[in-house]
């Protein structure tokens, strides 16, 4: 609560906890730390609703760094009218991060249509969460799916996945990107402004806590 004074009269307003723009709380907001990036290939980020308000999570992070990124939210995408409208576009060809039987190694993609323009699908949600919206969203069965090269372990101290290789949705970005353009050191400020949100959220947590949710 604020305590506001204007021509004599006094009124408490109540000020929310969190960023309106990062969208974690004031103790630990990250927009100092966020340095935006100008992505040639576009990313589409289709987020579960559970992820929106949870505070460990770093698609907003990544959304908020990319000059050219699209957040859209629910499960099922079949229909939904935005994100058919950005498959439609006769200059981007889209495929989606997803790993399974027939997904293809990012690199194989990136040689076999190397004078197109490629934009990356991410899924943000647990594992769970992420094969739902696929198993649901029959127009994203029908675009290619593609696979992240050989990566180093996940620094998501603070989240964690049971899932062996596991990547937060912002390292999974900068992998595909950075791997799909061959240019590690234009995507290299996402992982400094991650480190610095993790290090943020750490300082804030008891030590029993500083595990995965």
């Amino acid at each position: 609560m604020l305590l506001i004074t204007v021509f004599g009269y006094s009124a408490f307003i109540r000020m929310s906890r969190y960023c309106s723009y990062c969208h974690k709380a004031h103790a630990i907001c990250i927009c100092d730390a966020i340095t935006k990036i100008d992505n040639p290939n576009p990313v589409i980020l289709l987020q579960h609703p559970d992820e929106v308000s949870h505070p460990k999570n770093s698609a907003c992070l990544l959304s908020l760094s990319l000059q050219h990124c699209v957040t859209l939210v629910g499960e099922d995408f079949s229909q939904h009218p935005q994100l058919n409208a950005l498959l439609a576009d006769p200059d981007i060809t889209y495929a989606v991060l997803y790993p399974g039987e027939n997904a293809m190694a990012l690199s194989e993609m990136t040689a076999r249509d190397a004078n197109a323009k490629q934009g990356i699908i991410l899924l943000d949600g647990t594992w769970k969460k992420a094969y739902k919206i696929y198993q649901l969203s029959t127009n994203l069965q029908v675009l290619p799916s593609i696979s992240i090269d050989a990566c180093a372990p996940s620094h998501y101290q603070i989240r964690k996945s049971r899932k062996p290789g596991a990547l937060s949705t912002l390292e999974a970005g900068y992998m595909a990107l950075s791997q799909l353009e061959g240019n590690a050191k234009r995507y290299q400020p996402l992982l400094d402004s991650f480190d610095t949100m993790i290090a943020r959220q750490l300082a804030f947590l008891p030590d029993a806590r500083k595990r995965c949710d």
